[in-house]
């Protein structure tokens, strides 16, 4: 199990950016409910991860990953609330029926302002998701205090390589979905792209800023943190199934 961890975390990392539309270009798979699919295909990796920490009878890496199994939970919530409104929005269960082509655009034409909440409780899952501050301090070396590297210690070389990437995929996913909601317009060929990246260095310098302007949370708020996510993802559905 401690061997097989990092290889169906990446693996499972990698699938999910098979259904990513990079650009607002179609993915190389999708079907009708594909996002269900996806998100069981994150847990797949979170579960290997929690349970190679396990494997190792660390009582700091079984720490780390009982903080990981506990508030991913809600950020799931949270993305289901999103699919429950994007589902009501399009009739859809496709990641690119959302943010493929002219999509995200025409979710902000029925959805309107709600949709700032939207961006909100996903930047928020990008935070925790990729354990970052104010969830977590990926530069810290104190058992007591870490999430996600604490899961990893024992972890070197190739395998902690695997991890890394697999992280790196995960960021990119979150980040992709974000850029597609902020700069939503469908141009030509180069200059998709161009928007694309523009959106992506958006998130990126939020992210940067945010660690920069915050330190982390104590443990017992970072709860009080996450279920932020879900309040705003939950009155963004609501708000919106009030008026359409």
């Amino acid at each position: 199990m401690f061997r097989l961890g990092p290889i169906v975390s990446l693996g499972s990392a990698l699938t999910v950016l098979l259904f990513l539309p990079i650009a607002g270009h179609a993915p190389v798979l999708s079907f009708h409910g594909d996002v269900i699919c996806i998100l069981y295909l994150l847990g797949l990796g979170r579960f290997f991860t929690i349970a190679a920490a396990m494997d190792t009878a660390s009582p700091f890496e079984g720490m780390g990953a009982a903080r990981e199994a506990y508030f991913p939970i809600i950020c799931e919530a949270a993305f289901f609330m999103v699919l429950i409104l994007f589902y009501r929005l399009t009739g859809e269960l496709s990641l690119a029926a959302y943010f493929s082509g002219p999509s995200p655009l025409s979710l902000w034409h029925l959805a309107g302002p709600p949709m700032l909440f939207v961006v909100f409780a996903f930047f928020i899952i990008l935070l925790t998701e990729n354990s970052r501050v104010p969830v977590d301090d990926p530069a810290t070396h104190l058992e007591l205090t870490m999430i996600h590297e604490v899961m990893v210690l024992d972890h070197s070389g190739p395998d902690f390589g695997l991890i890394e990437l697999g992280s790196f995929c995960k960021l990119l996913f979150y980040s992709t979905l974000i850029s597609r909601l902020i700069l939503p317009f469908d141009l030509n060929f180069p200059l998709t792209f161009v928007s694309y990246f523009a959106g992506l260095a958006v998130v990126s310098s939020a992210v940067g800023v945010t660690e920069s302007v915050m330190a982390r949370y104590r443990m017992d708020k970072v709860p009080q943190f996450v279920l932020t996510s879900f309040a705003l993802a939950f009155f963004a559905t609501i708000i919106t199934l009030e008026f359409i």
